[in-house]
């Protein structure tokens, strides 16, 4: 099992460049299944859930080839895959592969309009809270799908002619039955209104690959979208949107070790509240014409309060990172977070860092400290892990932070990104 060694006290200086999102990878990789023609996408990000959404894809039958790396990439670079579904081989997604990660789940979305049936295990993933899956069923059975639980599978079948588009509002914002049922509809028969829609960036280019490849979409990025059906897609080249999670925290990250860093090939307008929040803790970032420059001199951390929203509010993504910067901060900070109920699993693991944290239902209290002391830690979740990575680099002395495999699952190459601007990050296999 690896782990990660952080030596604390070195600012960062230097450019680390941003991947492809991953949360906007998984549902253009599920979209490839809407079209027997290949879907090419650029900027696609290394990583665990990257790498174990290809398996399940092959599964269902979609040919997956990567472009060899070039001459002229650097360290950094990002690949462009072919996804190639002639046929879809089997419509059974099975709980093997979809405990592993939660987004396999929205395979049901494309399987359903395209094969008119699909059978989709219950999902895994992360331990943050419930995640309930109602919203998905709920969703499909307003375009007409029947959908029963058994034996830990959903078995969802389409009407006889295909799925029938239907309005729908839903009850509470979900990216995640927002993809799905946006990718189920483009296949229905009629006009489908969603009301209540996610707004993230993430649903926006799916939105703009789905059109790509002959989908009639409008109103990505509002919370109504009108998505007019249509009787097949082609295919199409897409490049994925830079990562805001990951932007958001690097650009944290040197707010807490202080320096200069550019943040090459993101932009401001996907992470707009996250930034602001930082300004206010006393980072200076501005906008140049190849990213984001993150730089805070000698002043010291302004306490912010925070409440997780959905986009454009501020992303629960970003919660535990922002956590990691107040414990240093000059004063009491609050974090409020209404997304997750159970996402405060970094609170005692910062706090065995000297972090100074108390809960009260949904709330964090922090109280600012001077210094914090390097010690043995555990990661909990994908982003309660790089929390602690971002505490340990200011943390005297050695930080060692286990169970980073959650790590993997959302950061693309992190000791080297960090290492290239001066921190000391190494791995530890034992």
């Amino acid at each position: 099992m690896d782990r990660i060694r952080i030596t604390g006290g070195n600012e960062l200086n230097g450019i680390i460049p941003i991947s492809g999102a991953k949360n906007a990878a998984l549902p253009l990789m599920i979209a490839s299944l809407m079209t027997s023609d290949t879907l090419t996408l650029e900027n696609v990000p290394h990583l665990a859930d990257v790498e174990q959404l290809i398996r399940i894809l092959g599964n269902h039958g979609v040919d997956i080839s990567v472009n060899g790396r070039r001459e002229s990439q650097g360290e950094s670079y990002s690949r462009t895959v072919h996804f190639t579904c002639r046929t879809i081989v089997d419509t059974t997604a099975p709980y093997e592969l979809v405990s592993k990660m939660r987004a396999s789940f929205w395979v049901i979305g494309p399987l359903l309009a395209r094969e008119g049936r699909a059978r989709v295990s219950l999902p895994g993933g992360c331990a943050i809270g419930t995640r309930p899956v109602d919203l998905f069923i709920e969703g499909l059975e307003a375009l007409g799908a029947t959908m029963e639980i058994d034996g830990g599978y959903i078995n969802a079948t389409a009407p006889a002619g295909g799925l029938i588009g239907a309005t729908y509002t839903f009850p509470k914002v979900s990216v995640g039955a927002t993809h799905v049922m946006l990718m189920a509809a483009t296949l229905a028969r009629g006009t489908t209104i969603i009301h209540n829609a996610a707004r993230e960036p993430e649903v926006v280019d799916l939105a703009q690959c789905l059109s790509a490849m002959g989908a009639k979409i409008e109103g990505a990025g509002t919370s109504t979208i009108t998505i007019e059906g249509v009787t097949s897609l082609s295919g199409a080249r897409h490049r994925v949107l830079p990562d805001r999670i990951e932007t958001g925290t690097y650009a944290m990250a040197v707010a807490m070790t202080g320096g200069d860093v550019l943040l090459e090939g993101t932009r401001a307008s996907l992470l707009d509240n996250a930034i602001d929040t930082l300004r206010l803790a006393g980072a200076t970032i501005t906008e140049t014409e190849s990213g984001l420059r993150v730089v805070r001199n000698g002043n010291g951390i302004r306490p912010v309060d925070v409440v997780t929203e959905p986009f454009p509010g501020f992303p629960t993504d970003l919660q535990a990172q922002f956590m990691a910067l107040m414990t240093r901060a000059d004063g009491v900070s609050h974090i409020t977070e209404t997304i997750f109920e159970n996402r405060f699993m970094h609170v005692q693991e910062l706090a065995r860092l000297g972090a100074k944290i108390s809960l009260s239902g949904q709330m964090a209290r922090i109280e600012g400290v001077s210094r914090l002391r390097g010690a043995p830690v555990m990661a909990t979740d994908l982003r309660a892990s790089v929390s602690l990575v971002i505490a340990g680099l200011v943390a005297e002395g050695e930080t060692m932070v286990s169970r980073v495999y959650h790590l993997d699952r959302g950061f693309e190459r992190l000791e080297e990104k960090l290492n290239r601007c001066g921190a000391k990050v190494e791995r530890v296999s034992d």
